[in-house]
């Protein structure tokens, strides 16, 4: 995933890492000195983040080249090789562990991603990311979401009106903020309300709310409140929704289920970057 943002944050990562150069391998290592290397991974995994990897070896010197192995999205088995390599040794290993970071983060997001996919196989109910993201680095982590086989919420506050508990409190009331929203949102846009309660969900239909966020609720008051939603509104369920009960929550009725770890604790993949040794000049 190539956008300018994306060469920003990486110049930042390598400002923060080697901004004062890399002074082991400087130190080891002349301009004139070659290497390969390749990057495996070290567990099963879904690969991704490939291409911003590929991308920081180039900001830190274009004479590295960069063959790709696989490519995002794909499952590769443990000690399968994902990059290739190959260029000055220090500009390689001044870029190593900013590149595996990128790798090992996204990666360990298409991971998880690809694992609540499968939970609901078989059911009409899509898993989706929420805005639960690493500051900056939500555009990346979004792609990562996608690259598992899930699909992406918002990625704004400018995408859609998701009415929220703190925003019916300082309304007042569910329906009055219904009624703000109705009257000063874009004619085109929908409106979603959160509902923690059946009594919240019965005034979310009565307000003519489009869908209703089922928050924080047991499969069973799910399924009695998509009973009283009777198909007035899009039904998503989100909060509390582990792997282990993701399938649980997958009922009939139920459209989309939001689920914040998929970014905010999604552990990093294990893959490392090994030398593979000297390069013929």
């Amino acid at each position: 995933m190539h956008e300018p943002r994306t060469d920003h944050l990486i110049d930042l990562a390598l400002e923060e890492d080697a901004g004062l150069g890399d002074v082991t391998s400087r130190a080891i290592f002349p301009p004139a000195h070659r290497s390969r290397a390749f990057i495996a991974a070290r567990q099963d995994l879904v690969v991704c983040g490939l291409e911003v990897a590929a991308r920081v070896f180039a900001r830190v010197d274009p004479a590295l080249q960069v063959t790709l192995t696989a490519r995002d999205g794909d499952r590769v088995r443990r000690t399968g090789r994902v990059l290739a390599v190959a260029g000055p040794t220090a500009s390689l290993l001044t870029a190593e562990r900013t590149a595996l970071n990128f790798l090992q983060r996204l990666s360990g997001i298409a991971t998880l991603a690809r694992r609540f996919a499968a939970a609901v196989s078989g059911t009409e109910v899509r898993i989706v990311d929420t805005r639960k993201t690493t500051p900056a680095y939500r555009a990346l982590e979004k792609y990562a979401v996608r690259c598992g086989g899930c699909g992406n919420h918002r990625s704004s506050l400018g995408e859609h009106v998701l009415i929220k508990d703190n925003h019916i409190a300082a309304a007042g009331s569910l329906t009055q903020a219904v009624k703000l929203a109705r009257a000063a949102a874009p004619h085109l846009a929908k409106i979603e309300v959160e509902a923690t309660t059946l009594a919240e969900v019965k005034e979310a239909v009565r307000a003519g709310a489009e869908a209703i966020l089922l928050d924080n609720m047991t499969p069973d008051l799910v399924r009695r409140a998509v009973m009283l939603i009777a198909g007035a509104a899009l039904v998503e369920v989100s909060g509390g929704v582990r792997l282990e009960t993701v399938r649980d929550y997958a009922l009939p009725g139920v459209t989309v289920i939001s689920i914040g770890a998929l970014t905010h604790s999604a552990p990093a993949a294990d893959l490392s970057l090994t030398v593979l040794g000297r390069a013929k000049i």
